[in-house]
């Protein structure tokens, strides 16, 4: 398989490992239309390569990846809905073909994951984080929905009622916090994330790798199911939620650095 192609996101083999590096650091990994793009694009080409049997999904940098590019949020304000339609079908697509991937992901999250950047590191199938690492799903905060996943996993991973409250407050969660109630597999020192991420990835390129992937296929058959009750109703309102007076004030205050004034519409 050629990744040649794919700018903003970095491809490294070792061995029937993939390493997949987010790669807009000056952004904090920031996810654009054009990284949004790759995403979807590079999880349906590493699901055809037969020289991988495990993926590492890391960042470049300080972060992970700090989620939606907020700057790029003010510009695409619209209501046009021919360009809505094109936003909800590409937030599928990314989620439905990192779903279809059939080697084993681990995100090596070596900083802060936050929003679509935690949606992300927490549908891998382990994650392994910095402890100075912070996970969030801070949609609210620009009064927006947490539609593009987070919905769907928080819930699964740490149970309704923590899910709830960190999605509806936004807040930020340590990475040690995040091991304890269950959101993630590891919070271990920053400069073990990668060896630690690359000494399971081999374990697994290198074991019975039918009986993997077909353990990840019956074990996401629940995560297949919530997908299909969650996200389409999570993206519609999040949709819906991109056209209100509180999501365009916030996006104005993020690019005039203030504190944002809400209005509830």
């Amino acid at each position: 398989m050629d990744y040649s192609r794919y700018k903003l996101i970095k491809v490294e083999k070792d061995g029937k490992v993939a390493i997949f590096t987010l790669n807009r650091p000056e952004a904090l990994n920031a996810i654009n239309s054009q990284l949004h793009n790759e995403l979807e694009e590079i999880f349906a080409d590493v699901s055809r390569d037969d020289d991988v049997n495990v993926v590492v999904l890391t960042g470049a940098g300080r972060a992970f990846c700090a989620g939606g590019d907020v700057k790029g949020m003010d510009a695409r304000q619209t209501d046009d809905p021919l360009k809505t339609r094109t936003t909800l079908r590409n937030a599928k697509r990314l989620i439905h073909n990192l779903l279809e991937v059939e080697q084993p992901i681990i995100s090596a999250v070596n900083g802060h994951a936050v929003g679509l950047g935690a949606t992300i590191a927490l549908f891998c199938d382990v994650i392994i984080a910095s402890e100075a690492a912070k996970f969030g799903d801070p949609h609210v905060k620009v009064g927006l929905v947490a539609g593009d996943g987070g919905a769907v996993i928080w819930p699964l991973l740490c149970g309704l009622a923590k899910a709830k409250e960190y999605l509806m407050t936004g807040d930020l969660i340590s990475a040690a916090e995040a091991e304890r109630i269950g959101l993630i597999n590891y919070a271990v020192p920053q400069n073990e994330v990668m060896p630690k991420a690359m000494e399971l990835a081999h374990r697994l390129a290198n074991g019975p790798t039918k009986a993997i992937r077909w353990t990840k296929l019956s074990c996401n058959k629940r995560l297949r199911d919530e997908v299909n009750l969650v996200l389409d109703t999570s993206l519609a309102v999040e949709t819906i939620s991109m056209l209100t007076e509180d999501h365009k004030e916030a996006t104005r205050a993020f690019t005039e650095k203030r504190e944002p004034e809400f209005k509830g519409y």
